[in-house]
């Protein structure tokens, strides 16, 4: 599985530009698309699931031009949308027979098998005859996912899939995702959320302002902020200066004032030692330091 993105541009009605001439290739495996909320991310998502038409370039799924071939496209294809809707009057169990029934899964029986295997592996076989309308948050999601996901989509596309989980739901999500990534498959994972790109992807890209600022791998990104992440201690008396001057990650109180963890490309106004970047460091300090660097 390949996707090849080329010079992709998206111009809305009231002239607004949400993509500019993106290019992106993306292979088999885990992908995560990390930006902040504006930054364009969900109409590139709707682009590649044929809700949206681009104003300019074009898109290739294994070789085949997404704008002439919708329908292959289609039939390859899972999508879990932001605003994922169901209908509230089926039970979970019913919702999910419905979406292998548009997955192209036609026996009864293959989608009653299908189904329980499925229900097993989000963790939502005890609540199968529960109304999807009453299920938790987190619940909510995994049946998203799982309704993405039946049938074995060659192309399964997430859109901010996390958002307002708790921590052990972002785990057991994940690890959905991370599982799944192991076969021929490539995986979207669209998020603003750091952590979601740092624990399950190979490859990444940072999408700010409709342009894209990054595109490798992980530990390729991370390495743009190294040399350029201290740690110091700061005085009570200092706290409110440093979060004006300098990009805070962590504090933590000390007998005198703070340990803080921020960003910065130099330490001359301050005394701190170097530390090991993360992925949020490399975030953080692109979009401080670097994002005024894309071309315009």
């Amino acid at each position: 599985m390949n996707i090849s993105i080329q010079n992709l541009s998206k111009v809305y009605n009231n002239n607004f530009q949400a993509l500019h001439k993106v290019s992106l290739d993306i292979e088999t495996g885990m992908f995560g698309l990390l930006g902040p909320n504006g930054a364009g991310k969900s109409t590139l998502m709707k682009i590649l699931v044929t809700l949206l038409q681009p104003s300019g370039g074009k898109v290739l799924v294994n070789g085949v031009d997404l704008s002439k071939s919708r329908k292959e496209v289609r039939s390859i294809l899972g999508y879990l949308p932001q605003d994922f809707r169901f209908f509230a009057k089926l039970k979970t169990y019913e919702f999910l027979d419905y979406a292998a029934s548009l997955a192209g899964i036609k026996s009864r029986r293959e989608r009653r098998n299908e189904i329980e295997k499925m229900l097993e592996k989000v963790g939502l076989f005890e609540v199968r005859n529960r109304y999807a309308s009453k299920l938790s948050g987190g619940m909510k999601r995994r049946l998203g996912i799982a309704q993405a996901i039946i049938g074995e989509p060659k192309l399964v596309v997430v859109d901010e899939p996390t958002t307002g989980l708790d921590p052990e739901e972002r785990i057991r999500f994940r690890n959905i995702l991370a599982d799944l990534s192991q076969k021929d498959v490539i995986i979207i994972l669209s998020t603003h959320i750091v952590g979601d790109i740092s624990s399950t992807c190979n490859q990444m890209a940072l999408l700010n302002q409709g342009e894209i600022g990054f595109h490798g791998n992980p530990d390729e990104f991370i390495n743009l902020s190294r040399g350029k992440v201290w740690k110091t201690e700061v005085g009570f008396d200092q706290m409110q200066e440093f979060n004006q001057k300098y990009p805070v990650i962590s504090t933590i109180p000390v007998a005198n004032g703070y340990e803080v963890e921020l960003i910065s490309p130099h330490n001359s106004d301050f005394k701190g030692v170097q530390i090991e970047p993360n992925l949020e460091h490399a975030y953080v300090y692109f979009m401080e330091y670097e994002s005024s660097k894309i071309p315009q």
